[in-house]
């Protein structure tokens, strides 16, 4: 087994890792909430991305931006049925009603996508070229980009700008960002729209590396929840570095171990990690703090 193919492998699978946990990271960052339909919205963008371009013929990029539209309209969905529920902290509720609506988007997408898995071929797809021994694809590059830019721009945003501060102030108390004259109401949609776009963004992304089953949420969730609480509850940087060295982890030991049994090393190391550091990595760029 090439090692170099391994680490390439393990960057690339890293960079997908953050770039799906991302829109977690920063609800729970802002809205400290979560959405177990997270997985479910990947799936559904990953269906309206090969959509996109096998059935409308639309261009790649045309195909990324409607997948992310639909991730938008998602989440602003999901947070108009439960505002009553957010503004209430109740999160036991909106844990019932989150995976609801991920079995809900399952049964929609296989009614209207069918039951036969689908593969999403792009330009960048069909591109590889060989670097040290190894092969990559030009989507390989894409993801790898794109999750680098996405985490700068997100982590100078949320740690400079007005954004950020607003975040924080709901964040810490929701009530009292109403009284200073913040529309709570419109952060908490502004949050969900950006998890649905920003989960849309990272299936249209990876989804040509895996087939398109409606099953592939579930593992979706694992990822997210792993990547998450190891970099630290709403760190945006603890969360990139946590999904690649997960992603790192997760492909040496498939390459050199086994991959049937990936997904419990990764739970061994999330505990161990935990054991030792309970905050998970924290390393700055909190969205709630």
């Amino acid at each position: 087994m090439n090692l170099v193919q391994q680490l390439i492998n393990g960057v690339v699978l890293g960079h997908a890792y953050a770039l799906i946990a991302i829109g977690w990271t920063v609800l729970l960052g802002v809205a400290r909430l979560v959405n177990f339909g997270h997985g479910q919205i990947y799936m559904l963008a990953a269906f309206v991305t090969w959509w996109a371009t096998a059935s409308l013929g639309l261009p790649y990029p045309l195909a990324i931006l409607l997948a992310m539209g639909a991730g938008v309209l998602v989440g602003l969905v999901m947070q108009a049925a439960m505002l009553r529920l957010t503004f209430a902290q109740d999160l036991v509720s909106i844990m019932i009603v989150t995976l609801g609506f991920g079995h809900l988007m399952r049964g929609v997408a296989g009614l209207v996508f069918g039951g036969n898995p689908q593969v999403l071929e792009t330009p960048l797809s069909l591109v590889d070229f060989e670097l040290a021994g190894a092969w990559v694809t030009g989507q390989d590059l894409l993801i790898v980009a794109a999750g680098i830019l996405v985490f700068v721009l997100l982590h100078y945003g949320l740690e400079r700008g007005s954004l950020g501060r607003t975040a924080r102030m709901v964040a810490e108390d929701p009530k009292l960002a109403q009284l200073a004259g913040i529309d709570v109401r419109r952060v908490y949609f502004a949050v969900f729209a950006f998890e649905g776009a920003a989960v849309a963004l990272a299936a249209a992304l990876v989804a040509p590396r895996t087939p398109i089953l409606t099953s592939i949420g579930f593992e979706e969730v694992i990822v997210t929840f792993v990547v998450v609480v190891l970099g630290g509850i709403g760190s945006v940087a603890g969360s990139y570095v946590a999904g690649l060295g997960l992603g790192v982890f997760t492909a040496l030991f498939g390459g050199f171990v086994s991959p049937a049994y990936a997904t419990t090393a990764a739970f061994a190391v999330l505990i161990v990690v935990l054991v030792l550091r309970p905050g998970g990595l924290s390393l700055g760029g909190r969205a709630g703090r």
